[in-house]
């Protein structure tokens, strides 16, 4: 009886072994996979340079407190839970880093200054978070999870730029025109 189940377990390792040795990508999901690398970078520079050209000191020091316990957390639950990846690249799947970050700035934005910014970083967080499973890096709880994370944290760390600042957005429109106004007090 022990002799079957360790040739059993021998089988399984060997085959678990050949299948992620014999993941190939393809080229859709290297470029997917590359996407979401540039853009889980470019999210938080973009929304760095936003705060930044506003001047708004303290949703810097609220964006960096966001991005602090998205990261920490992020990594603590990455090695000590040491998920298999889809790829069986390393035992890192758990939750997805590209995703708390994409969807940590996301909501910082939105929370921040508003849905109109908010919305298309929403958008493009929840294409890495497709991205990350499409390209075979992680599960969809790894995802889902890394969004609930990131989100989580910019909701505990990010107060409203509009209240302090009495911020007005509203569509505007005549017979040839249309736009937004904007205004807001110092």
């Amino acid at each position: 009886m022990k002799k079957n189940i360790f040739i059993f377990l021998l089988t399984l390792c060997a085959t678990v072994n050949m299948v992620a040795q014999e993941f190939i990508p393809s080229r859709s999901q290297k470029a997917v996979a590359k996407s979401t690398d540039a853009l889980v970078i470019a999210l938080p520079a973009a929304a760095l340079t936003g705060v930044l050209v506003q001047k708004d000191w303290k949703g810097l020091i609220q964006g960096i407190e966001t991005a602090g316990a998205t990261a920490a957390t992020t990594l603590i639950l990455k090695y000590s839970i040491k998920e298999m990846r889809p790829d069986y690249s390393n035992t890192h799947s758990f939750p997805s880093g590209h995703s708390s970050i994409s969807f940590a700035t996301a909501a910082f934005v939105q929370r921040r200054y508003g849905w109109a910014v908010g919305a298309p970083a929403y958008a493009l967080s929840c294409y890495v978070a497709w991205g990350r499973v499409f390209a075979k890096k992680h599960h969809v709880w790894d995802v889902c999870a890394g969004a609930v994370l990131g989100g989580a944290s910019a909701y505990i760390f990010t107060t409203p730029f509009a209240k302090k600042h009495n911020l007005t957005i509203a569509p505007t429109a005549d017979a040839t025109h249309i736009g937004a106004y904007a205004s807001f007090d110092f």
